[in-house]
């Protein structure tokens, strides 16, 4: 074999491998039929869940969509408490999501409607948001700030009471 032939027989052997990398074979030989020595191999199953493990799951929403968010019991409790002046037009514990209408505070004379979303089981600042509006438009971050801290002193305050229990 002179130096001609050895050049041509690994430029052949770099396309087809080049070739069968290219995706779209699944069961792993050159020519896409299911007579490879992995064609009997089943997909791992985890919890009734195809476990494939592709490049292509990080780009998708594999994520089941009968799951819940968790969501911090003390958070969501104080946020009812805090904000029980106001009439509650919608509540979904799992999804963490609490509407209300709009009402005035005890001894306030403005209107506020709020809406509350424990993100996280955790009970820290960063799982609490809450926006509220009144009739006359935007509500200035000082009220909203206030309105957090007193969600998150009551939610404290709960949890301190049920350790002592």
């Amino acid at each position: 074999m002179n130096m001609r032939d050895f050049l041509r027989a690994s430029a052949i052997c770099g396309l087809v491998l080049a070739v069968s990398g290219c995706g779209g074979i699944s069961s792993g030989n050159l020519f896409g039929d299911n007579t490879g020595p992995d064609a009997q191999v089943a997909p791992q199953v985890e919890e009734g869940r195809d476990k494939t493990d592709t490049i292509w799951e990080l780009f998708g929403n594999a994520d089941d969509p009968n799951v819940t968010v968790e969501v911090n019991k003390y958070l969501w409790q104080a946020s009812l408490e805090v904000l029980n002046f106001l009439p509650i037009q919608s509540v979904d514990p799992f999804s963490g999501v609490i509407v209300t209408g709009y009402g005035t505070p005890p001894g306030g004379g403005r209107a506020y409607k709020a809406t509350v979303y424990v993100t996280d089981p955790a009970l820290d600042a960063r799982s609490l948001k809450v926006s509220l509006e009144s009739r006359g438009g935007v509500v200035s971050a000082e009220t909203v700030r206030a309105v957090e801290d007193a969600i998150l002193t009551r939610a404290r305050q709960i949890r301190i009471r049920d350790a002592n229990l």
